[in-house]
């Protein structure tokens, strides 16, 4: 089938290459003029593992390619997505839909024959049913459907989770929507991964409450983390008890610092307004969102009691500033509170990231850059693992100690073992343990 996606971020770009490794036709539309040159020459804009090696592979055998040619684009597909940003909007919290809307007008203006037009943003209830209604206000006479397809894609797991969904949700009103939408989807359905086929209104919800469902079950393992420090439980061992229970399930309680990224900040939000505009308030949500930001800072806090209250003036190494590993996302890190703050109070701040810098160097202006924890840790007076990359899951403690000014941790991740972190010489404090 010949599919068109408007937006090459993060969901555009991986939908895209992934339904093109499908056998689909598929054109990557966007605005920026530098991106689409860059795609074109090869140069993937995000890291995602395997990401590049299947564009290059499909762009090869002509099933992918970008342009800057919307009217076009539309003009020949079979569906077109829109896969655009929908960013928290300030002040009310709300998911701005700016980019959507106008997506559906230019789409609209496009279109010629029947197309079906599949929303893949994340966007609130009675969003699809406006895309609709803007699309026949701007083509009256257009021949369409439209679809919500919410994505489920973990950053630095985007390939796997597009390949092999638990499932994928499908929000169509007409059995020839639908038709279309398991054209699309058939290889998938071969692999006998979950269809669900719903109303629009229900597949805009199922994003939203899934994802603050996530949210709240991160936010409670690190809450139970603080009591276990106070009554001297182990929170990797009450994680591990609770997780073994298959109601509950072993994901999302890992405690840490605090949950960020593209998804569970904006969408937490704007399911809270979503309830207070409807009379609905889920006030559970609310609190996720408020105790999360309040998480962020208290990492400060244990940052600066491990150095006696006082950090003006030293070194402090930070493992990791992306909001989780294997992307080079910086959205709502943890990192982004803590750095900042720390930098505040007087710390010389230096960062280890395989992927932060790109980004980080904008958004934590007053860090020194380092490629190796050792070399970082020369003289240091504390060292932070904020994020949990591999490349720092089995460092020589010892040796790291050794090179260090005063050998203290703050192992946000829980990724090291208390005893053998104070063996190798380490005032260590963790998570919940």
């Amino acid at each position: 089938m010949k599919l068109t996606m408007i937006g090459t971020g993060y969901v555009g770009l991986v939908s895209g290459v992934c339904f093109s490794d499908f056998g689909h036709d598929v054109v990557c539309v966007d605005k920026m003029p530098a991106k689409i040159d860059a795609l074109k020459a090869g140069e993937v804009p995000i890291f995602e593992p395997g990401l590049e090696e299947i564009m290059a592979r499909s762009v090869a055998n002509g099933r992918l390619s970008f342009t800057l040619d919307l009217p076009e684009a539309v003009a020949e597909a079979d569906a077109v997505f829109i896969a655009v940003g929908t960013p928290t909007r300030r002040g009310d919290g709300h998911a701005d839909l700016t980019y959507v809307f106008d997506a559906a007008r230019e789409i609209a203006r496009s279109l010629k024959g029947y197309t079906v037009i599949v929303t893949k943003s994340t966007v609130p209830l009675g969003t699809n049913r406006k895309v609709e209604e803007i699309i026949r206000e701007e083509n009256p006479t257009a021949e369409f459907d439209v679809s919500s397809n919410p994505e489920f894609l973990r950053e630095g797991a985007a390939i796997e989770d597009f390949m092999r969904p638990d499932r994928v949700v499908v929000g169509v009103e007409s059995e020839r929507a639908q038709d279309v939408m398991a054209r699309i989807y058939r290889p998938l359905a071969l692999r006998e991964a979950p269809i669900v086929y719903t109303d629009l209104e229900s597949a805009e919800m199922i994003k939203y409450a899934a994802n603050a469902f996530l949210a709240t079950k991160i936010t409670f393992i690190n809450e139970i983390a603080d009591l276990c420090e106070k009554v001297g439980a182990d929170i990797k061992s009450v994680s591990k008890g609770m997780g073994m229970d298959n109601r509950i399930g072993n994901k999302f309680l890992h405690a840490g610092p605090g949950y960020g990224g593209s998804c569970f900040p904006k969408d937490t939000k704007a399911l809270a307004r979503i309830g207070q505009e409807h009379a609905s308030p889920i006030k559970i949500v609310e609190q996720v969102i408020d105790i999360n930001d309040e998480r962020k800072r208290k990492m400060t806090d244990k940052i600066l009691y491990l150095c006696d209250d006082k950090v003006a003036g030293k070194k402090i190494v930070v493992l990791g500033v992306t909001f989780k590993p294997n992307t080079d996302d910086m959205r709502d890190s943890p990192s982004l509170t803590i750095v900042p703050a720390l930098v505040g109070a007087g710390a010389k701040v230096h960062v280890v990231d395989p992927q932060g810098r790109k980004e980080g160097e904008e958004l934590l202006p007053s860090v020194v850059w380092e490629a190796d924890p050792y070399e970082a840790a020369k003289d240091a007076d504390a060292i932070v693992v904020l994020t949990e990359w591999n490349e720092f899951r089995g460092l020589d403690l010892a040796r790291l100690a050794g090179e260090m000014q005063d050998a203290k941790m703050a192992d946000f991740r829980n990724i090291y073992d208390p005893d053998e972190a104070k063996t190798a010489g380490f005032t260590y404090t963790s998570i919940g343990r």
